[in-house]
């Protein structure tokens, strides 16, 4: 294939893009001393970068703490970022102003992981999956009610569920109540943060079997952060792997779950239990604890904790390592 046929690939792969995610960084500041003054920052996202191309889902997994759902709320400008670029459908929204975020929060939305303290408990159901249609003036006030109960019955739920409250409801339910909330608005992008780990397994793969066909007839395209590795191998077309905030390993799922490169996404799919009880496979088992994000070590972050650490490792941070069909690693194993 020569250059110029490569370069139109890329170009076209680039415009199938719904989100790029450049360099981003979330540093929080640590308040201390006399006068309380900054004396340093929790490095929470530190120089994160993808794409998610549009239709698709991208699984983003790592332990707790490693920065996944700040990483998805700087994306939506829920917080706001310290550095980097987020491109929307090709548009860098941190230079949108009030009135252009405002139309911004009807393509971008957020299913979180906890559904009852995400609910208000003052408003039965049918206020709060409509109150932002109203809000955004979506639909004719004449076409409301017949809107929001065909949002409710897409998501599992029936029309006289609207005067209910949600302690009424089982917390299946209520993710669907918040999967109607944010579906209400007719978004193209959707960050679900953590929606099952709350909820029985029988629920969850209910509720993951609602995301996939809610996506397929809407054309959505989620960002999927969980801890579960086994949903994110389900629902994913692509996996990011984070550590202390920052992206060690991205690629499609299949290559990402049949070939693991880093050690860390090693270990981490290590602990996956496995169906069959007569089949054993190695359990790698991380040393130490997982340093302060305040703190984080010199070189590769993970070195602390690593059984391949090597001198390089400890002083200078690796650089990022295509190793085809867009599996991509950041690891001094595989320097050329």
């Amino acid at each position: 294939m020569s250059k110029k046929e490569q370069e139109k690939i890329e170009i076209i792969h680039k415009d199938e893009n719904i989100l790029e995610v450049s360099h981003l960084k979330k540093y929080f500041p640590i308040k201390g001393g006399f006068f309380g003054g900054v004396t340093g920052s929790v490095k929470a996202v530190d120089d994160v970068s993808f794409q998610i191309r549009k239709g698709t889902t991208m699984g983003l997994v790592g332990e707790s703490g490693c920065g996944k759902s700040t990483t998805g709320r700087t994306i939506l400008r829920l917080i706001e970022k310290t550095a980097g670029t987020v491109l929307f459908n090709g548009e860098d929204i941190n230079a949108y102003d009030k009135k252009q975020l405002r139309a911004l929060r009807t393509k971008m939305q957020i299913i979180f992981q906890d559904p009852y303290s995400s609910l208000s408990p003052r408003l039965p159901i049918g206020e709060i999956i409509g109150e932002a249609v109203r809000e955004h003036d979506l639909v004719p006030k004449e076409e409301f009610n017949d809107y929001v109960t065909k949002v409710m019955k897409d998501c599992g739920l029936q029309e006289y569920h609207k005067d209910r409250y949600p302690h009424e409801f089982s917390g299946g339910q209520r993710q669907r109540i918040c999967i109607a909330r944010a579906l209400a608005l007719n978004p193209e992008f959707i960050v679900c943060d953590e929606p099952v780990s709350a909820l029985d397994v029988s629920i969850q793969a209910q509720i993951i079997n609602l995301l996939k066909d809610l996506q397929e007839q809407r054309k959505l395209t989620y960002l999927f952060i969980s801890h579960d590795l086994s949903v994110v191998e389900h629902i994913s077309d692509t996996v990011g792997v984070m550590y202390l905030g920052g992206m060690v390993e991205t690629g499609t799922t299949e290559d990402i779950f049949a070939n693991p490169l880093h050690p860390y996404t090693k270990a981490l799919f290590s602990a996956i239990p496995m169906p069959d009880p007569d089949i054993k496979k190695e359990r790698v088992i991380l040393a130490g604890d997982i340093p302060s994000p305040a703190n984080p070590p010199a070189g590769c972050k993970f070195h602390t904790r690593c059984s391949q650490c090597m001198e390089i490792c400890k002083q200078q941070a690796p650089e990022v390592r295509d190793m085809g069909n867009h599996h991509v690693v950041r690891c001094h194993l595989y320097d050329e």
